[in-house]
């Protein structure tokens, strides 16, 4: 290694810095779009994400919207989440199914944090 190939080098990743620093704040407003529930039943308990537009407007708390939603309609679609490791062997919660929630058989909706990253469907 010559003593000029470090300082390109170094350049080149300096004058990158900004574009990936572009780009983080579009992945985590993808993946804050989607907010995670876990789901209660007397069978079992399942993880759930559901979009703004899933939830609907207005300033009550997520999972008030999402029960909202659910008791007016009856049922709704979301998807189903599970934490898997992504191309980079990352451990991230992804999209597994679409799942069918009925309101009559569930008991609890709660809010799910989660350190990892949520991906979104794709």
């Amino acid at each position: 290694m010559t003593t000029n190939t470090l300082p390109r080098r170094t350049l080149l990743g300096l004058a990158l810095l900004p574009a990936v620093l572009a780009v983080r704040p579009v992945r985590a407003q993808a993946a804050a779009s989607m907010q995670l529930f876990k789901l209660v039943s007397p069978r079992d308990e399942v993880i759930v994400g559901a979009d703004a537009a899933q939830l609907g407007s207005g300033s009550n708390p997520a999972v008030e919207r999402l029960a909202a939603q659910l008791a007016a309609k009856g049922q709704l679609t979301l998807w189903q989440y599970a934490s898997h490791k992504d191309a980079g062997g990352a451990l991230v919660q992804a999209p597994l199914r679409q799942i069918v929630v009925f309101r009559n058989e569930l008991l609890r909706i709660e809010p799910y944090a989660t350190p990892l990253a949520i991906q979104p469907p794709k």
